[in-house]
């Protein structure tokens, strides 16, 4: 009995290391990332910040260890050279052999057209921007993941924002791109805006083409009727051109103006955004929230990423870092619960399904559809004399919790039951002075 037990313990022994052999085995070189954003073209403004800070984390990531001694190695697609191009070369990095992960894209009428694709392809992919509630509401995919908040939840906290901000208001209008982003977000936003406020009158629903290079006819428009309130869900230079003409002709002064976009248009745009507009930031990531302001890794971030850039970080910049946080921390949850061996994609995938992780701000979950809840801060732009651009402040923040539907709620049937007693909810929380 004691040769059978040690032949059996000598076999145990061999099989373990056999099994641990096999892993070091299947374990990457390198774990290959196929990345897109706007390098070229009016959307870069956005995109190209969002692609150097990605650089720069990597780099340090890499010097670091990478992910348990495996090193990252991007590629990056340029979504300024249309959607033909765009598919092509997605696809082409997404069957190259080799461990790979995607993260694309930041257009979210890209993400509508790549989430079938990487489906079908087996490949884990990070929509690491892109807002459309409807690509992760339209379809259950396996392996597709939105690691920042969705089109509901900012356009939700804008509502209830604006609500809390300017509740006497009577008549809106807005002027949005004319692309899946423009067109869901002011469908999300209508809708809740008329189930917390009914008696809100809608006077013009303006939809210049994606890229325009001029907004004179809208501003024009927009003078004439005078509404109480404009919105925009623009962003890049679409939006800084908008800003800048409306601006020149005193818009900015007579309307209140709803931004949920713009805290990456501020700085550049200086002066010509006045004080009292609401801005949003696309999730909570900002670089003077007085909660994180002087978190050392927050605070290193940012020094680091205006000396390479000159700029503070926009709010793709934190998309990109919590994506890359998401992504690599998933490996590194799937890792350990894989007994140390390199996780398949269908382990990847069902580690990030339940994945809590941080970027630069509050913390993030993911949850069972791949979505994540992130939490939203909205303010209203005031002067700061140590800035040339408008900083903002009275900032309050949105739970993700009280801001997006349930799983398998479609947004706009759900935004429709909101009551006005969510303005008053005690989650909602005003942040600094």
């Amino acid at each position: 009995m004691k040769s059978l037990a040690r032949i059996l313990g000598v076999g145990a022994a061999l099989l373990a290391l056999s099994a641990t052999s096999i892993a070091q085995q299947t374990r990457p070189a390198e774990l290959k990332l196929g990345m897109s954003t706007f390098m070229t073209g009016s959307a870069s403004v956005l995109g190209a910040p969002a692609k150097v800070a990605a650089d720069m984390w990597i780099e340090e990531f890499n010097a670091a260890g990478g992910i348990d001694g495996v090193k990252l190695k991007q590629t990056w697609i340029d979504e300024g050279q249309g959607a033909e191009k765009f598919l092509a070369e997605y696809r082409r990095l997404a069957q190259e052999p080799g461990e790979k992960l995607m993260l694309s894209a930041i257009s979210s009428g890209y993400c509508n057209a790549l989430a079938p694709v990487a489906e079908d392809l087996k490949v884990v992919n990070i929509l690491w921007e892109c807002s459309s509630e409807k690509v992760l509401e339209e379809r259950r995919y396996r392996y597709v993941f939105r690691t920042g908040p969705n089109g509901t939840m900012e356009m939700v906290a804008a509502v209830l924002h604006l609500l809390r901000t300017k509740p006497d208001f009577k008549t809106l209008a807005v002027v949005n791109q004319d692309y899946a982003w423009g067109r869901d977000s002011w469908e999300v936003f209508r809708h809740t805006l008329q189930a917390l406020k009914p008696d809100v009158k809608i006077v013009a629903e303006l939809f210049p083409k994606f890229g325009a290079p001029d907004f004179s006819s809208e501003v024009t428009r927009l003078q004439a009727l005078r509404p109480d309130v404009v919105l925009s869900t623009a962003w890049g230079g679409d939006l800084d051109t908008f800003l800048r003409q409306a601006s020149q002709r005193g818009l900015l002064k007579s309307s209140q103006f709803v931004l949920p976009l713009a805290d990456s248009s501020l700085e550049r745009l200086g002066d010509a955004v006045p004080p009292g507009v609401i801005v949003g930031f696309v999730g909570d990531g900002y670089f003077a929230d007085p909660q994180f302001a002087g978190d050392p890794e927050v605070r290193a971030f940012v020094q680091k990423f205006k000396q390479r850039t000159g700029a503070y970080p926009n709010f793709a910049v934190y998309h990109m870092i919590q994506a890359l946080k998401a992504a690599t921390g998933a490996y590194k949850k799937a890792l350990a619960d894989n007994g140390g061996a390199w996780p398949t994609a269908d382990q990847l995938a069902a580690s990030l399904r339940t994945l809590e992780y941080r970027g630069l701000s509050r913390p993030i979950r993911m949850r069972e559809d791949g979505q994540a809840l992130q939490g939203q801060l909205y303010g209203v732009t005031r002067k700061d004399a140590s800035q040339g651009f408008p900083v903002v402040g009275e900032l309050a923040f949105y739970p993700a919790d009280i801001v997006a539907p349930p799983v398998g709620q479609k947004s706009v049937d759900w935004v429709k039951t909101l009551k006005p007693d969510l303005l008053r909810n005690s989650q909602i929380q005003r942040v600094g002075n």
